[in-house]
């Protein structure tokens, strides 16, 4: 069964992605699922993913949009997930020419560096912007979601991970595009861009378009909202009887202490009838034992209190 990560990177990879589109998507990618290498005098990369559809998708948009074909570098058993994760490398003449191209190569007077700079071009088309999202959460990202169990703790959680600080911020910034406001920490010499509002969550699915992810989200916080609101109503019930049964208790126990000391017959008419009414319905709450007694709550509690500093006064 697939978790929600990988139902949300299975819905990004079944839409189709334009020549330009690919080329955000591609330039996002690199930069968060592998490393850019220099290999007989080329620039290359190397992509690391375990999702089979992500491969494929990657696969196919280097085939067909730039003539490149990847080769597979090696395979490792992830511990974490489970699964296996596949290398793929590219590296010859043509990826060179494609990573200058895509400027994640640069070049200035000292010659070529890597450049971990979101391309100002992606700024400038909401397309773009889409598809650069897209890339960095197939290379990066995962997202969870509370369980189905009420008393589960697991929380609302999206995030993507970055090996450059560069990068991160200017992802930071592409979200900004959309007016969502995500977080930003460092982990174990990673940067993490991250957001644990089921709001934010729901703004940023719905700007890259994963209207499933969107609706399992929302079902998900319906939910929820429902339990939690079924929760504390149980909860303000459950303190309700709580205060009304150690009430009663304090009570009983303050009448039974006339009653061994100076005899509830020594009371006056009025909180006789109280006390006599109190100890034949221990478990009654307030409200019932006013209307047996004929008299208003406020009344009863009024002689509930005189009964409970008389006891106080007789155990001094």
């Amino acid at each position: 069964m697939l978790n929600f990560t990988e139902e949300i990177k299975n819905e990004i990879t079944s839409s189709p992605v334009t020549s330009e589109g690919a080329r955000a998507i591609l330039s996002a990618f690199i930069l968060t699922s592998g490393n850019i290498m220099l290999k007989n005098g080329f620039y290359g990369f190397e992509l690391v993913t375990e999702n089979e559809r992500t491969a494929e998708f990657f696969l196919n948009i280097l085939e067909e949009n730039f003539g490149l074909s990847l080769t597979v570098s090696g395979a490792k058993f992830d511990l974490l997930s489970g699964k296996d994760k596949l290398a793929f490398e590219c590296a010859d003449e043509k990826t060179d020419k494609l990573l200058k191209e895509l400027k994640l190569v640069a070049a200035d007077e000292d010659g070529y560096y890597l450049n971990f700079s979101v391309d100002d071009e992606i700024f400038k088309r909401e397309d773009n912007i889409i598809n650069y999202i897209k890339g960095a959460f197939l290379g990066g990202g995962s997202c969870t979601l509370p369980e189905e169990s009420v008393s589960s703790r697991t929380g609302y959680h999206f995030e993507i991970v970055f090996s450059n600080k560069i990068t991160a911020n200017d992802f930071l910034d592409l979200l900004c595009e959309f007016e969502i406001l995500a977080k930003l920490v460092m982990r174990k010499e990673k940067w993490v861009v991250y957001a644990k509002s089921k709001a934010v969550i729901s703004d940023i699915f719905a700007a890259i378009g994963c209207e499933k992810g969107l609706d399992k989200l929302s079902r998900i916080v319906e939910r929820k909202d429902r339990q939690n609101n079924a929760n504390r109503i149980n909860n303000c019930s459950v303190s309700n009887i709580d205060k009304t049964v150690t009430a009663s208790v304090n009570q009983v126990r303050a009448i039974e202490i006339i009653a061994q000391t100076i005899g509830l017959q020594s009371l006056d008419k009025a909180l006789f009838e109280v006390a006599e009414c109190r100890l034949a319905d221990k478990n009654a709450s307030m409200q019932e034992l006013a209307e047996r007694l004929n008299i208003t709550k406020s009344c009863l509690n009024h002689r509930m209190r005189k009964l409970n500093e008389l006891a106080l006064s007789l155990t001094d």
